[in-house]
């Protein structure tokens, strides 16, 4: 599992120490140079797509999609916390003396169809996707050189799943592609060594860790690199400040990738592009700074589960509720399925991301592009939340519940009389209100039957000419 030796390999390690800079390239067209600090990297703006976006699908496959029992961390569980469920399940079902290592063939993706994969993520409405190009076990599903006889190219399904992908992903969308790669690896005997050096030693980083990075933005290309595992070493051992310093400066994609938070202990929800602060995270409250909530499907695991039950997986309500409070308060959605080993999006995440897809043709003019508003949430009718379209200048009032009285009332907008216009979005007339003293607005709803209705999980009102 760790990387080629030889002259090649050293002269890399020597290009990933701590100080050294790519040279810049010819042409800089008068670009900022960004130095290999967290001050500096720090003071890059956010590539304004990423916040116009909003919504992005996140992609947890990998060989712990073939036990597909309890969690993508099976492995971890199972040898290393020798908990019972995986202990159990092992010997229940796997002759002994089966390592992890004899999953790896298992991993078929025979039904792996890249282009039905795009078709999907273009019919949920997101605006990018997130693969686990490599988690925690160190299996790339890229034929990566510094991970021979462990990738997906040598083992298993014997194709370049990054690339194949990346490719449809490309032609058949207008979905950013982007990247999830794991620093460390938990049983890479190159880390466990330097784990033991207490991070003295930087073997792993530059032989393993470090050129996979620099592998995949130089061959996919990807405008998200999603970062996570710090192995609770420093940013130091991984040189991330000098990995980022040259994916600004000087790798193709220095004009338009977006990073986030997890590059070494520290620095989450402190250093990086945007943050992430924890798995799930939802704050409720709008931050100063660029945020996204990674959250699952599957509330139990980020990859997939034979094993789950159908109240483990969030409704679509759970989803667009997890979507109007992200967006109200800032942030993006980066929702997460699980394929299977040979290669399926599972029907029930296929089912939400088409639920979510169709919720956001009625109502994505109140999420795509939109910016938060001087409030978040409304303070007098529970389940409402707001965003802000600039272009027209609209206020989005996103409502979860539909009222039984017909009338909904808003404690935040200021209404303007003869001014002042409210629509229901995907309905064609303007709707009536009565302005409450001091601010506040009660609306007249349209009398609709089910079928009427211009979504069924979620509603927005867009109001004009508000304070």
């Amino acid at each position: 599992m760790s990387g080629p030796h030889g002259r090649a390999a050293l002269l890399l390690g020597l290009l990933l120490v701590p100080g050294l800079r790519a040279a810049r390239p010819p042409g800089g067209g008068g670009q900022p140079r960004y130095e290999p600090t967290w001050s500096s990297l720090d003071s890059r703006p956010l590539p304004a797509w990423f916040d116009e976006a909003k919504f992005g699908v996140f992609i947890h496959w990998g060989v712990f999609s073939v036990p597909s029992f309890g969690s993508e961390w099976f492995w971890w569980y199972w040898q290393k916390e020798k908990r019972a469920p995986y202990v159990q399940f092992m010997e229940a079902n796997y002759p002994p003396g089966f390592s992890y290592e004899d999953f790896g063939p298992l991993f078929t993706a025979e039904f792996f169809d890249p282009n039905q994969w795009a078709d999907i993520l273009k019919a949920s409405g997101a605006k990018y996707v997130v693969l686990t190009s490599k988690h925690h076990e160190g299996f790339t599903l890229w034929g990566s050189k510094y991970s021979w006889t462990w990738n997906a190219v040598d083992v298993g399904p014997k194709r370049d799943l990054v690339a194949e992908l990346a490719a449809s992903v490309r032609n058949r969308t207008d979905l950013h592609f982007g990247l999830y790669h794991s620093l460390f690896e938990w049983f890479n005997p190159l880390f466990l060594e330097d784990a033991t050096n207490a991070f003295q030693t930087r073997r792993f980083p530059t032989s393993k860790s470090l050129p996979e990075l620099y592998e995949i933005v130089t061959k996919y290309q990807p405008e998200i690199i999603w970062s996570d595992g710090d192995g609770n070493a420093p940013d130091t051992y991984w040189n991330s400040t000098g990995f980022l310093a040259w994916l600004y400066n000087d790798s193709p994609v220095r004009d338009t990738v977006v990073t986030n938070d997890r590059w070494g202990v520290g620095s989450i929800c402190t250093h990086g592009g945007f943050y992430t602060c924890s798995d799930r995270y939802n704050p409720g409250h709008l931050l100063p700074h660029k945020w996204e909530n990674c959250m699952t499907i599957d509330k139990r695991s980020w990859g997939y589960r034979r094993n789950a039950q159908l109240g483990d997986y969030l409704t679509i309500q759970d989803l667009v509720k997890q979507l109007a409070e992200t967006v109200s308060c800032g942030g993006n959605l980066l929702m997460n399925i699980g394929p299977t080993h040979d290669g399926r999006i599972a029907v029930v995440f296929e089912e939400r991301l088409r639920q979510m897809g169709a919720w956001l043709s009625v109502n994505g003019g109140a999420i795509y592009g939109t910016k938060p508003w001087r409030a978040q949430n409304d303070t007098a009718t529970p389940g409402v939340w707001y965003t802000f379209s600039p272009e027209e200048s609209k206020v989005n009032a996103i409502f979860l519940n539909w009222p039984v009285s017909g009338t909904l009332e808003l404690g935040e907008p200021q209404a303007k009389l003869g001014e002042t216009q409210v629509k229901l979005i995907g309905y064609k007339e303007p709707l009536k209100w009565v302005a409450l003293e001091g601010k506040g607005i009660v609306i007249a709803l349209p009398r609709l039957t089910p079928q009427q209705l211009p979504c069924q999980w979620g509603w927005t009102l867009q109001l004009t000419d508000v304070n």
